[in-house]
């Protein structure tokens, strides 16, 4: 149970990662209210099943909903948990707002780059943060979700207010998720992208493959460590032009994300998931955004500029209006 007063909390894109932190923070003794479009009738029926490599466990009537309105009519909404996907996110204000009251703080656990500043200017930047999860999370079925590995949540704060960041760590307490916090929200969200854009971009391009198989080929591995530098290149001259003192070490960072990705399960990245299901790829906010940052400083990419120019090709959401 947690260690602090329960919170009301708005999960808001209850997928695979929303369903997993939502039901741990549940789990912990927080009044959790899901909104679920796809998944509301298997959930009202059954709960939600977490299956993971840190034991299993049910929710057997959590607090489902069709509508934000539905959960705002059930009062003040402490925190707002935005889990959309990054494709989704011209819905997210309409999803969010119903549930955002004067104290209501909103954590975006999304992927990409320069999400909280659109955020930020809708609702506010000082009640908008950053949460970057490194894990294994797939949906099995309607209801169902799978945590294979990992599950470490950083939190950061997008105005880099460190004493903002201990009411978003002590939401936390009490869950069985390891959360750390990060002084600047822009270094972590490049950090993410470390991994994001290599191997959500191979897994696509290479046809549709688990990370394994990318870890075990030499030129795929070759080709995500020489993408990987490209990142720390864009994040760091990106960093220095905002001001930040923050830089990201190859050195260190490189052959920790290739040994962390060695050491997974054979896992299939939400991009992967997407391409091979037919639905929209996030290619905007993992791998435009960082390309037209790194072009407008002048740093040479050639990797993420043709992972970046792929991934539109690919991307059925851009077929379809083709």
């Amino acid at each position: 149970m947690t260690t602090g007063s329960p919170r009301r909390v708005a999960v808001i894109g209850a997928g695979a990662v929303g369903c997993y932190y939502g039901a741990r923070l549940a789990q912990a003794g927080h009044d959790v209210h899901f909104l679920m479009r796809g998944d509301y009738a298997a959930v009202r029926e059954r709960g939600l099943e977490v299956r993971s490599k840190d034991g299993d466990f049910h929710l057997h009537r959590p607090s489902v909903h069709r509508t934000a309105e539905e959960i705002a009519a059930t009062g003040p909404v402490d925190w707002v948990v935005c889990a959309l996907k990054a494709t989704a996110v011209l819905e997210a204000r309409a999803l969010i707002a119903p549930c955002v009251g004067e104290r209501t703080r909103i954590l975006l656990l999304m992927n990409g780059l320069g999400l909280e500043d659109t955020f930020a200017g809708w609702f506010g930047a000082e009640r908008i943060f950053g949460g970057l999860a490194f894990t294994c999370i797939n949906r099995l079925r309607p209801g169902v979700v799978h945590h294979i590995d990992y599950g470490a949540v950083t939190l950061a704060h997008f105005l880099d207010a460190p004493e903002t960041l201990e009411d978003a760590r002590s939401l936390w307490d009490g869950a069985a998720v390891t959360v750390q916090t990060a002084p600047s929200l822009l270094a972590a969200r490049w950090n993410k992208l470390l991994w994001n854009i290599p191997f959500n971009g191979l897994a696509v391009t290479a046809g549709g493959i688990t990370t394994d198989r990318i870890m075990s080929n030499p030129d795929l591995r070759a080709a995500a460590e020489a993408t990987m530098r490209e990142v720390i290149a864009a994040a760091n001259a990106d960093l220095e032009a905002h001001g930040a003192s923050t830089r990201l070490d190859a050195g260190e960072a490189i052959p920790a994300m290739l040994r962390a990705t060695e050491a997974m399960a054979a896992y299939r990245p939400s991009t992967m998931i997407d391409f091979v299901e037919g639905r929209p790829l996030e290619v905007g906010a993992i791998f435009g955004e960082p390309l037209r940052r790194a072009e407008a400083l002048g740093v040479d990419v050639p990797y993420l500029t043709l992972f970046t120019v792929l991934m539109r090709a690919l991307d059925p959401a851009r077929a379809s209006a083709g």
